[in-house]
C-alpha cells in the first residue's frame, strides 16, 4: 500500500457561533489539526488523529503509521514532512517502505551523501539529475493529488468545523466522519469487471 499523509486546520465550533454570525461580532477563532493516512489506490482513510493547532505535521508521522498493519510500499507527504525524523520513523516501523517527501529548494545533504548517500540524500540528487518533473513521475511524488481532493470532499460533505466541546468528543465526531466517508466512497465505487 502506497500512504498518503497531509493535514489540514479545522476550526472549532461552539454553542455561541450562532450570535457571531446573527448580530456580526468577530472572536478569535480556535483550531486544531486533522492529519490523515489515505491509502492511495482505493482512497480510503486508514490513518487519523486530531492535535493542537501548533503540532508540527511531521511529528504525527509515528501515530498515524501505529494504527496500519499491513505492510507499506511508500510514504507520500509534501515538503513539510522533509525531515530525518520521518525517514526514521517509517524505517522503524516499515523498513521496506520508500520515503517520498519533495526536499526544500536549498536542501542540506548529510556528510555521507557523496559516498553513501541517505534516502533523505536521494531525492535532491535525482531533482539535480534529471530534473524535478521527472522526479515527481519517477516516485509517485504526484499522487500528493488525492490527499487534496480528500480534504476537499470532507470539508463539502463533513464541513469545516468540530462541534463538540472535549477532546474525546472530538475525537468521536472526526472517527464517525471518517467512517461515514469511507462508507460513501466504497458505496459510489462501482465493481468493474473486464470482459474479454
Amino acid at each position: 500500500m502506497r500512504l498518503l499523509v497531509d493535514s489540514t486546520g479545522v476550526k472549532l465550533c461552539g454553542p455561541g457561533d450562532w450570535l457571531v454570525e446573527k448580530h456580526g461580532t468577530r472572536r478569535r477563532r480556535a483550531w486544531r489539526k486533522l492529519h490523515i493516512g489515505l491509502d492511495a489506490a482505493t482512497g480510503r482513510i486508514v490513518a487519523a488523529t486530531l492535535t493542537d493547532h501548533d503540532v508540527d505535521d511531521a511529528s504525527q508521522i509515528g501515530p498515524l503509521l501505529d494504527q496500519i498493519t499491513e505492510p507499506l510500499e511508500a510514504v507520500i507527504a509534501d515538503g513539510a514532512y522533509d525531515q530525518s525524523g520521518v525517514y526514521e520513523a517509517v524505517s522503524s516501523r516499515q523498513p521496506e517502505a520508500a520515503v517520498v517527501v519533495p526536499p526544500r529548494s536549498t536542501p542540506v545533504l548529510s556528510n555521507t551523501a557523496r559516498s553513501e548517500p541517505t534516502p533523505r540524500d536521494r531525492h535532491p540528487q535525482a531533482i539535480a539529475e534529471g530534473g524535478r518533473m521527472a522526479w515527481q513521475a519517477a516516485s509517485g511524488d504526484n499522487l500528493r493529488a488525492l490527499v487534496e481532493a480528500f480534504f476537499s470532499r470532507y470539508k463539502h460533505v463533513i464541513g469545516d468545523g468540530l462541534r463538540f466541546q472535549t477532546d474525546d468528543r472530538r475525537q468521536t465526531e472526526i472517527d464517525v466522519a471518517i467512517l461515514v466517508l469511507n462508507r460513501m466512497l466504497d458505496l459510489g465505487r462501482p465493481d468493474s469487471v473486464r470482459i474479454a
